[in-house]
């Protein structure tokens, strides 16, 4: 249906239709079948919801930004919607240089293919190729891209390819065959990814993105889901095609902490929550879920990750039931973006706690400026350079029987909550939504942690940086006390020693340390850091 007017498809090899008509950009059109009229599953603007009519739109790429070396990366990860108060492509745009200005080098997008209602995190989207209504047109996403790059910044976009959201994917109803009878994933049905009419859907959308918008780099979120025959082959060909159309950086989340996709699918670095688990239970004791493993020895987990990247990598580790993992030590400090907060790791608590509202200060600090320091790549939530200590909740926008399940839903997720008189914030509230929002009022606090920033990006970037960039040749870690760790890199380049205390007194801040805050012999949290050329 073109404008309201039925022009019928023809079949095609592979089990496509196609038609060829010329119409105007901005026309409105839906595919019709058995009766029913549909949204097209790829489309690259919608004239409303995710529910109505499709727009066409004319491709007109953005200009390409200065391919930046991957090592030099310090990511911020970005909600769009609660990142300013207004929520939208355009005054993010405005915060890119003081972003760069404190030392960011790439900001990271959580997801924008378009959901259902205006609220959510981004990962309940059924249109993947159209940017979300709610934050502005395709257009203000071009000069959001401009505008980082501009400053000097990359931009990376969280990309879902391993589920549908719950309201509005139709492909469920129009292609079955998308999709695994035979698996589930956590979210929904699985996607069947021995067709290579999917491989093909998730190809394009991929490229699609790098290409039309000049995005520089993605974060593919869950890939341990895209899963089954076909998986290993599509996250290769995807990656190929992507490096053959642009210079692009490409993350994982991957939960089996495997070394396959960096070292032979040309996927640049994989989300490592181990550092972030050994850290979050060295500073606050939680010992719950997939914490449990981590609080036999945070400090000792957090030795390893220093040593190796990640902690798991196929031992047994007490209590967890079966082996996770393999050995990753040998891929290049690149190969792993750590981070000590993320939208999960926050928004997954049952009131969005931030590591400020729950840990010590001071211990917060040391951990934040490790992560800023020490030579993997580190990734900031939006706020932890101002010291943020606002909520990010879990939000989302959905109407009727699913609002209800939704809100049952997360309600039962935390039954603790509920034994202690209390109750879970309403998903589907806005003031949940607005409570989430980034505080920008610059008083003493923030100042103080925008000053820490620029101080710890400085050092990594004048001293850090040209080791990294030589190749590391070795990694030692020692513990100098229960809570002490002196971490020692040897570079071709020279070497980097980082000596810190969790919460023990004692030792002595490194002899002629280029960064340091507060002071080992006298403090029970400090870190200090220094570089020996070769």
């Amino acid at each position: 249906m073109l404008e309201g007017r039925p022009l019928p498809m023809q079949a095609a090899e592979g089990g496509w239709w196609q038609l060829r008509t010329d119409a105007p950009e901005g026309a409105e059109y839906r595919f019709r079948l058995n009766g029913t009229t549909y949204p097209d599953p790829a489309s690259r603007l919608q004239a409303g919801d995710v529910h109505g009519p499709s727009r066409l739109m004319a491709s007109k790429p953005a200009p390409r930004g200065p391919v930046r070396d991957w090592a030099a990366s310090v990511i911020y990860e970005m909600h769009v919607g609660t990142f300013t108060p207004e929520g939208t492509l355009a005054a993010a745009a405005g915060r890119m240089a003081h972003l760069a200005d404190l030392g960011f080098t790439a900001i990271e997008l959580m997801p924008l293919g378009q959901w259902s209602g205006d609220r959510g995190w981004g990962y309940d989207g059924v249109l993947p190729f159209a940017p979300h209504p709610a934050y502005g047109t395709p257009d203000d996403l071009r000069d959001l891209v401009i505008a980082a790059h501009d400053a000097g910044m990359t931009v990376i976009l969280d990309l879902v390819m391993n589920h549908f959201g719950p309201e509005g994917a139709y492909l469920h109803a129009t292609s079955p065959a998308f999709f695994d009878a035979g698996r589930m994933t956590p979210w929904g049905a699985a996607i069947d990814f021995a067709q290579p009419a999917v491989r093909e859907f998730w190809i394009d959308c991929a490229c699609h993105w790098v290409s039309e918008y000049a995005i520089d780099g993605l974060r593919l979120d869950a890939v341990h889901q895209i899963a089954g025959p076909g998986a290993r082959d599509f996250m290769r060909d995807l990656s190929a095609e992507l490096h053959r159309i642009a210079p692009v950086h490409l993350i994982t989340e991957d939960e089996r902490n495997e070394p396959d996709l960096r070292e032979n699918c040309g996927y640049d670095a994989s989300w490592n929550d181990d550092f972030h688990h050994a850290v979050h239970v060295a500073l606050t004791a939680e010992d719950h879920a997939y914490y449990t493993p981590f609080a036999v020895d945070p400090v000792g987990d957090l030795a390893l990750a220093l040593k190796r990247g990640h902690v798991e990598e196929g031992q047994p580790r007490p209590p967890r039931d079966g082996l996770r993992g393999a050995s990753c030590g040998h891929l290049p400090v690149t190969g792993f973006v750590n981070s000590v907060q993320t939208h999960d790791q926050v928004g997954n608590r049952a009131f969005g706690d931030r590591l400020l509202a729950i840990a010590d200060p001071a211990g917060v600090a040391v951990a934040y400026a490790l992560l800023l320091t020490a030579p993997y790549i580190p990734m900031v939530f939006m706020g932890e350079e101002r010291g943020a200590t606002s909520p990010f909740l879990f939000f989302a926008d959905f109407t009727g029987d699913l609002a209800q399940a939704v809100r049952k839903g997360r309600a039962a997720e935390f039954p603790e909550v509920a034994s202690h008189g209390d109750t879970v914030p309403d998903p589907l509230s806005p003031r949940t939504f607005a409570q989430s929002k980034l505080d920008w009022t610059d008083g003493p606090k923030a100042r103080e942690w925008q000053d820490l920033t620029r101080r710890a990006l400085r050092f990594r970037r004048d001293h850090v940086l040209p080791l990294i960039q030589s190749g590391r040749l070795s990694a030692d870690v020692a513990r100098t006390g229960d809570r002490a760790l002196l971490a020692d890199w040897r570079f071709a380049a020279g070497r980097l020693r980082i000596a810190l205390t969790m919460g023990q007194a004692g030792g002595d801040p490194l002899p002629g340390a280029q960064f340091g805050l507060g002071h080992i012999g006298r403090d029970a949290f400090a870190i200090s850091a220094k570089v020996d050329p070769a």
